[in-house]
């Protein structure tokens, strides 16, 4: 209980700005008469005031949004550090002299900052030798990719080799950032650099504590952006950059970006403040590998290609000159029979008792066909030969792994994605509960004083969205293997199968959308719109594009595509679940999570116009609710105990 007199400094709770100061004025019964320092009076009960620190005025400050710089705009609470993104450069807070300075210290010693998780992390796991892991979160624009740059550049430093290798492995970690970046982020409309994938970097160590090895597992690539965006979003970088790269673009029939159909349904091609032609520069010195650009060309052309109807029914043929010319290209750079690409876009094969029958496409299914391809291939691309640039180290026995992951989303329309992304949310939600549970129970085995906080189970919710054989996934992915559903028909089989349940609503307006109530409190009351979510959860791998390409003469490329049997298959489509998928994958990442020892950093996004020395309250407080007061309770439960 506060206690609270006359005079006292205070925060008084505010429905716009979130808190404001001030000072009591007099206390009568239940209620407190109080006057914020803009001269307003209010007379609000006990539960709306906080005391402030009474020193703050003169050694310094208690509200964090009073600080110009970043490390200076960072905070612990227990061994989470919550960074504010300050939209600047600020270079001279993160360079070499800054890690000498934090090598070794006690965390909590120094300013908080991230280079002092990254050293409890690495101290950690020389001491304990144990693998350690460091969960980066934060909603789009919070600053979570930089963040991991940091993390990364000193983890390099302080378990960096002497000097002496043509390419050490350290210098391959810090390379694949550019690389990372040019295929996995893009443009939109929060965020001119947004990360349209999660990744877990695992970085190697020998048993001397420097890098050996290094790999990169990703998660939920944002595929459906390679073929379809919105202006004034952008597609992945690669591909402006790829377009500005002079002589490399001249070979493979490129020119500007509103030439090609997947760059120009939004007319953004270049962004502030960076150069193309230079992030090209980047990437290649990450990545020198003539194929990869090769691939990546051929997608372009692959986009221009347009059908018109054939001459028999529901057939289609490409449409024009131009398109042949797009084909012919897309042949050539992905090193296959011009005929059996058209062939393996114009038509399906089906296997029956009589034997293979050649099914027609019309345009429609044509096009819906090539831009498969394209995803397909760009998809495998980014996961595939990306690890590989980094090398892994199999020998390795204590590795810090950095999550660089979307935090938990709430916009005014939520489609698959947001569902997605806060499935990941609750079960990294789960997983800080468990260790917070395992804290507590090595405190009471040591009769060690434990402030217990209560937190919220969220298995019930879990269970809600991935339990079988009557879950959200399950049930989604019935759907989709019935030609026939429809997100009507999904909607209602969900509210039948959950009519009671306490974590799942129907919406008042809408007889398809569904509200789930996350572990995150009011703020964690999400409404889906369910409209595409059939679309988006199925991945249709066409056996007949695998084929083709597994037969290019380019090694690079048909290595991407190992031959698959497919004597069993009566139809051209295997249908894959995107959410099954990242299921499976959540999975292996929390065993992965499970053999740490997690340290935790929360990026926040502190306005949504992205500029320097602005700080909207309300926005800040809903990200803090989402992600880090739960946290903050537990952890400051922990933190007194170890006193």
């Amino acid at each position: 209980m506060m206690n609270f007199s006359k005079g006292s400094k205070v925060w008084i709770e505010d429905r716009i700005s979130a808190w404001e100061t001030g000072e009591i004025l007099e206390i009568s019964g239940k209620l407190v008469h109080a006057v914020t320092t803009s001269g307003k009076k209010v007379s609000v009960t006990r539960e709306k005031l906080l005391l402030r620190d009474a020193d703050a005025d003169h050694a310094g400050v208690d509200d964090l949004t009073k600080l110009t710089y970043l490390n200076e705009a960072e905070t612990y609470t227990g061994s989470i550090l919550v960074a504010v993104n300050p939209f600047a450069k600020l270079p001279h807070l993160y360079n070499v002299h800054m890690m000498e300075q934090y090598k070794g210290a006690p965390l909590g010693e120094l300013s908080p900052h991230v280079f002092a998780i990254g050293d409890a992390s690495y101290r950690a796991m020389k001491n304990e030798r144990r693998s350690q892991s460091i969960l980066v979160s934060g909603e789009s624009g919070a600053g979570k990719t930089e963040t991991t740059k940091l993390v990364m550049q000193y983890l390099t430093y302080v378990g960096g080799r002497a000097a002496g290798d043509d390419r050490t492995v350290e210098q391959q970690i810090l390379e694949s950032n550019p690389l990372l970046e040019a295929f996995g982020n893009a443009r939109t409309v929060r965020n001119d650099n947004s990360s349209r994938f999660g990744k877990f970097v695992e970085i190697h160590f020998d048993a001397s504590g420097r890098i050996s090895g290094a790999a990169v597992r990703s998660y939920l690539l944002e595929r459906s952006r390679v073929v379809q965006i919105t202006d004034p979003e952008r597609n992945f970088h690669c591909f402006y950059q790829l377009c500005a790269s002079g002589k490399v673009a001249e070979k493979h029939k490129l020119d500007h970006p509103s030439n090609f159909r997947y760059l120009n349904q939004s007319k953004t091609y270049e962004l502030d403040g960076r150069s193309n032609a230079k992030e090209y520069m980047k990437t290649k010195a990450a990545m020198d590998i003539e194929a990869i650009f090769r691939t990546l060309a051929a997608i372009l052309h692959l986009g221009n290609i347009e059908f018109s109807p054939g001459k028999e029914n529901d057939s289609s043929t490409t449409k024009d000159k131009k398109s042949i010319f797009h084909l012919q290209m897309a042949a050539e750079l992905f090193m296959c029979d011009e005929k059996l690409l058209l062939a393996t876009l114009c038509t399906r094969s089906i296997k029956t008792r009589e034997g293979n029958i050649v099914k027609e496409l019309d345009r429609e299914a044509a096009a819906a066909g090539r831009d498969a391809l394209a995803k397909t291939v760009y998809a495998r691309l980014l996961v595939q030969k990306v690890n590989k640039s980094l090398g892994q180290d199999t020998n390795s026995k204590m590795q810090i792994g950095v999550l660089d992951i979307y935090g938990f989303e709430c916009f005014q329309k939520n489609s698959f994605e947001q569902f997605c992304i806060n499935f990941a949310n609750e079960k990294l939600q789960q997983h800080f509960n468990e260790h917070v549970f395992k804290m507590e129970q090595e405190y009471s085995k040591e009769k060690i004083n434990w402030s217990y906080i209560e937190f919220i189970d969220n298995q019930d919710v879990l269970d809600l969205i991935e339990k079988k054989p009557v879950g959200i996934i399950a049930l989604l992915d019935e759907a989709c293997m019935f030609p026939k559903s429809t997100h009507a028909t999904f909607a209602t089989k969900l509210f039948q199968s959950f009519k009671d349940h306490p974590r799942l609503a129907k919406t008042k307006f809408s007889q398809t959308d569904f509200t789930v109530s996350h572990y995150a409190g009011k703020a964690g009351h999400v409404t889906y719109q369910t409209d595409i979510f059939l679309d988006k959860n199925r991945d249709y791998v066409v056996v007949e594009h695998c084929n083709l390409l597994s037969a290019s003469k380019c090694s690079f490329l048909a290595g991407l595509f190992p031959s698959e049997s497919d004597a069993s298959s009566k139809s051209s489509y295997k249908f894959s679940s995107v959410a099954s998928r990242f299921k499976q994958q959540l999975q292996a990442l929390m065993e992965s999570l499970k053999a740490t020892e997690p340290h935790y950093i929360r990026c926040v996004k502190p306005n949504s116009s992205n500029k320097p020395h602005k700080f909207e309250s309300p926005n800040v407080l809903q990200q803090l609710r989402c992600g880090v007061i739960n946290k903050v309770r537990m952890s400051r439960g922990a933190k007194r105990a170890e006193k």
